[in-house]
């Protein structure tokens, strides 16, 4: 058996995309807002039912933009501890401050009840994530914000494609972006995306992300967050595949959902919500319990992820260390199992079966 790791990345028949690169080649235009990217913004931002929709170089740059543009720089950001170290890169690479406040044991995500407690005067924004495509308590937290006049950016990576009472999860906030790595269920090679509510703010942004000017006019200090028409072309192949994609990961999700039915924990989902099946995350009882798990997979080929380890908050690079114990004991126990449309039913079936059998063993023989 071929090793099998947490995700593959989905590629569209090679054909499909040779024919937008060919396109390329005639008009020998490459990058600097080319015809692909403003179709693929186009095309994205339809499908997800999204305005003021950028197509960028990849999600970190994606967070640093949005801080920027929302004029965060030098402030404290209140968020969360666990997520992929990127969102608090992000925070720090902009020279602001990280303020952790821990999560809700169930959802996963950042706990609303602790944020008010965490708000200082140097507090400017709030970066929530929407945690394996999970949604936050986008109420609380836009109450919270509110009222202290705090500016809200979602990390949405996991979110493409969600839908929330209705519409798009990327609605929520100032700002939303998307990863496309393609590790991603969307993907464009590499890439990533700003959603913006307010359209003064996403204007600033087209240019930011344009090296601050348009032609000869130098209006703000920008970066270069543009992407190639060959990252656009990935996109604009995938896109036909998507309902395909999403029933391959529905499918594998919900025979995990049959196979380990009581064995093991999974975050809470909410009402009203059409999920992506972006990752299949477990829970176990014990870190070392999680280890044996590893190992035993490990040692057959198959390798699920600690997503996410450690807590942020733990990280050795920061200035100021702040407690997250629900956080902390999450990340020590949780995993991601393997998931991606091709991933074959017995190869979900011998994941499954691996992992109730060490359970047993753990629990001196008892089933789970």
């Amino acid at each position: 058996m071929s090793k099998i790791f947490v995700t593959k990345t989905f590629l569209p028949p090679e054909k499909e995309y040779q024919e937008y690169v060919s396109g390329i080649f005639q008009r020998c235009q490459l990058t600097n807002q080319g015809p692909l990217l403003k179709e693929l913004e186009a095309r994205l931002s339809e499908y997800l039912g999204v305005k003021h929709f950028h197509y960028i170089t990849n999600g970190t740059v994606a967070l640093q933009l949005a801080l920027r543009v929302l004029g965060i720089d030098g402030g404290e950001v209140i968020t969360t501890p666990f997520s992929y170290v990127a969102t608090t890169s992000a925070i720090l690479w902009e020279h602001c401050v990280p303020v952790f406040v821990d999560i809700d044991r169930e959802t996963l995500a950042l706990d609303p009840a602790r944020i008010e407690e965490a708000i200082t005067p140097r507090t400017r924004a709030i970066m929530p994530v929407h945690v394996f495509g999970y949604p936050c308590d986008v109420d609380a937290i836009q109450e919270i914000a509110d009222k202290h006049h705090l500016k809200v950016i979602y990390d949405a990576a996991h979110a493409f494609g969600v839908r929330y009472r209705g519409q798009s999860l990327l609605n929520y906030g100032d700002i939303s972006t998307l990863s496309f790595h393609s590790t991603k269920l969307f993907h464009t090679i590499e890439g990533g995306a700003c959603i913006v509510k307010d359209k003064a703010v996403s204007d600033e942004l087209e240019v930011m992300k344009r090296f601050g000017h348009d032609s000869d006019h130098h209006i703000c200090m920008g970066i270069n967050a543009k992407q190639s028409e060959f990252h656009a072309a990935m996109g604009l192949a995938l896109l036909p595949h998507l309902p395909e994609i999403y029933a391959g990961r529905r499918r594998v999700s919900e025979q995990y959902d049959a196979l380990l039915k009581g064995c093991v924990k999974r975050p809470k989902s909410v009402p009203d919500l059409e999920y992506n099946y972006a990752y299949y995350p477990v829970i176990f009882r014990s870190e070392e319990e999680l280890l044996k798990v590893l190992r035993t997979l490990n040692r057959m080929g198959i390798y699920p992820r600690r997503y996410f380890h450690p807590s942020l908050n733990k990280l050795p690079y920061l200035e100021r260390q702040i407690a997250c114990p629900v956080s902390e004991d999450i990340a020590s126990r949780i995993a991601c199992l393997p998931l991606y449309p091709e991933l074959p039913a017995e190869i979900v079936e011998k994941i499954s079966s691996t992992i109730r059998q060490v359970l047993q063993e753990e629990a001196g023989g008892a089933e789970c």
